[in-house]
């Protein structure tokens, strides 16, 4: 859709068929997605999250204030700029090896932000390429690293984004380099064929989201039919 209205979002149920049973996973969650076309890099889909995030903290102070006051809550301040580490850095500060960040890492990220910047939220960025989607976009000054990153609140990933792949050669060069048959993306990626702008966006999990605002212990306290590996009804 970002090809025919360059800016797009959507509110909706998604379903994961994966093996997390932890307080912060649902097998079913609300979540918050937009896309935006003619962008630069990944950079200015961060910028675009920036807003929102802020935009959705303002509204909740004004049409949830005697909320916010009976559970005693703090909300965050957005920084007028997020700061930002690549992953390198974020393995250096953690002292970590790994490809990808565990619980722990994310809390001391979290951690550091607060103590070194005076702020809730981190974004990490440059995530290894192997650890991403095939439709996330290389970094083009190093292809090893994507021009993706998670935004970090209060030591929980809250959201997860990138520059997307926009050339169908590109797509089906991803798809060789991971051995996946083109076949069965080729409905998606007729969308390519054609031509699509630059584009990149973000996913944010409402759950998740609420849990960290209200101080939550377990993510299935922010939902009124928590779905997991053990629960399917109610």
């Amino acid at each position: 859709m970002v090809g025919v209205f360059e800016r797009v979002y959507e509110v909706g149920p998604v379903f994961r068929a994966e093996p997390h049973d932890t307080a912060r996973h649902l097998a079913q969650y609300t979540s918050l997605d937009a896309e935006l076309g003619f962008v630069a890099d990944h950079r200015d889909v961060m910028a675009v999250l920036r807003e929102a995030v802020a935009g959705m903290l303002a509204s909740v102070r004004h049409r949830a204030a005697p909320a916010v006051e009976l559970l005693g809550l703090t909300l965050p301040d957005v920084p007028a700029e997020i700061p930002a580490v690549h992953f390198t850095e974020a393995q250096r500060l953690t002292s970590s090896g790994e490809p990808d960040l565990d619980p722990a890492q994310e809390r001391g990220l979290s951690e550091w932000a607060l103590r070194e910047h005076g702020s809730e939220f981190l974004f990490v960025t440059g995530y290894p390429m192997a650890k991403r989607p095939f439709y996330t976009h290389p970094d083009p000054a190093r292809p090893a690293y994507s021009n993706g990153f998670d935004l970090l609140f209060r030591g929980l990933e809250l959201v997860t984004g990138g520059q997307r792949l926009h050339r169908y050669e590109d797509y089906t060069a991803a798809l060789a380099a991971r051995g996946e048959p083109v076949e069965p993306y080729e409905g998606y990626l007729q969308a390519f064929r054609y031509g699509m702008p630059p584009h990149g966006g973000f996913a944010l999990g409402l759950e998740r989201w609420t849990a960290r605002l209200t101080g939550a212990a377990n993510i299935r306290e922010t939902t009124a039919f928590p779905r997991d590996l053990h629960r399917l009804s109610p």
